[in-house]
């Protein structure tokens, strides 16, 4: 298994977690994030002056699926949150050495 964590811009996460929901992705833990990449943030003009905003919004998905499914889980995330423009993420691919539920105890690995 392997967790799949995503930081994709706020305003391409409906398209993100729709087109994830038509591959069978249901289960995934989404968190509020700050942060940049690269373009170390944007420069905004404010009432007339110059404003450096260099920590940005993000989404934070995460998402825990099986070997065989983690290149069609990549695929679907890039192709829908895609804008093509500087600032749209970046996809980390993180084992997992079991999964276990709560509710019952069951172990997955």
């Amino acid at each position: 298994m392997k967790m799949v964590k995503a930081v994709i811009k706020p305003e391409r996460f409906e398209f993100v977690k729709k087109a994830l929901e038509d591959k069978g992705f249901n289960g995934m833990t989404i968190t509020e994030v700050k942060g940049r990449g690269e373009q170390k943030g944007i420069a905004l003009e404010y009432r007339g002056g110059l404003m450096i905003v260099d920590l940005l919004p993000k989404i934070a998905l995460e998402i825990v699926v099986s070997d065989k499914d983690l290149d069609t889980l990549i695929e679907t995330i890039t192709e829908s949150a895609r804008t093509g423009k500087i600032g749209d993420g970046k996809i980390f691919i993180i084992p997992v050495e079991k999964a276990i539920r709560i509710r019952t105890g069951e172990i997955e690995s």
